[in-house]
């Protein structure tokens, strides 16, 4: 089935648009607020997003040009994540929200541009423009994710989670792949309450391995934006709790996670 490339951008761009917000609101020491990422204040997770919109902007219009430059930091180490921020940690605010809002614009535009058709090059596998579209906008709200923390702001989660939920379960062999594990043959029932009522469902209904709860608490889980201790869902089944251990919807080296709040903040008294 086709899939409307131009209303799934015009999710990116809602999703961007709360992000905007958030940096837009901020006061200029906002900007150097520590996030629950190590290491990591709101203006590295700002320049994280830019930067990586600039390189897909690169992958859709230059493939040859997106290997090259993305072979040149994969080849300095699995932290290039954190030498990008490291690189554009003393942007000046004003200039990083600029930065921020011209890259997303351009990433759009280029978005609605492209063959939807095309296969993009990226540091992980290759993908089409839906799903890079897609990756984008769990991104977005991972990193949003980040900075609201940092602010101490809660989001209303939105029917857009549904992206960021099948991104998470689609990511299942790469998060065993990327943590050097066998891939399970049996099948896992994903069943989360979405924002609206609704049901969202993936895998067959008699799968004895479940996980089940809300969008949110499943969209934090497989972002590693939260530590499953901190939330309300049900994992039953062996291979449903080795999954959810390790579950990331981002490519690259695996994650680390999140500690559980209660250690935390016991870690901080």
């Amino acid at each position: 089935m086709a899939v409307d490339i131009p209303a799934l951008v015009a999710d990116l761009a809602a999703e961007s648009a709360v992000v905007d917000g958030l940096l837009a609101g901020m006061e200029p020491a906002d900007w150097r607020l520590p996030t629950p990422s190590i290491g990591w204040n709101i203006t590295d997770q700002a320049s994280h997003l830019a930067y990586f919109d600039e390189t897909t902007v690169m992958s859709l219009r230059d493939a040859e040009a997106f290997r090259a430059e993305a072979a040149v930091l994969v080849e300095g180490g699995d932290d290039f994540a954190d030498r990008v921020a490291e690189r554009f940690h003393e942007t000046d605010p004003v200039e990083m929200l600029r930065w921020f809002r011209a890259a997303r614009a351009e990433l759009i535009d280029s978005y609605l541009a492209v063959d939807p058709r095309a296969r993009l090059p990226w540091y992980g596998p290759d993908m089409g423009v839906a799903s890079s579209v897609t990756a984008r906008l769990m991104e977005t709200w991972a990193h949003g994710q980040d900075i609201a923390d940092a602010l101490g702001v809660t989001r209303e989660p939105t029917a857009r989670l549904r992206h960021v939920a099948h991104l998470g379960v689609a990511g299942l062999p790469y998060s065993y792949a990327v943590n050097e594990l066998e891939l399970p043959s049996n099948a896992i029932r994903v069943e989360l309450d979405a924002p609206n009522g609704e049901v969202w469902a993936w895998g067959p209904d008699d799968a004895r391995d479940r996980v089940s709860g809300p969008a949110l608490d499943f969209c934090l889980a497989v972002t590693q934006r939260r530590h499953l201790d901190d939330l309300a869902l049900q994992v039953e089944g062996p291979t449903a709790i080795e999954w959810m251990g390790i579950a990331q919807t981002f490519a690259g080296p695996a994650g680390t996670g999140r500690a559980p709040m209660e250690a935390t903040i016991g870690a901080g008294e």
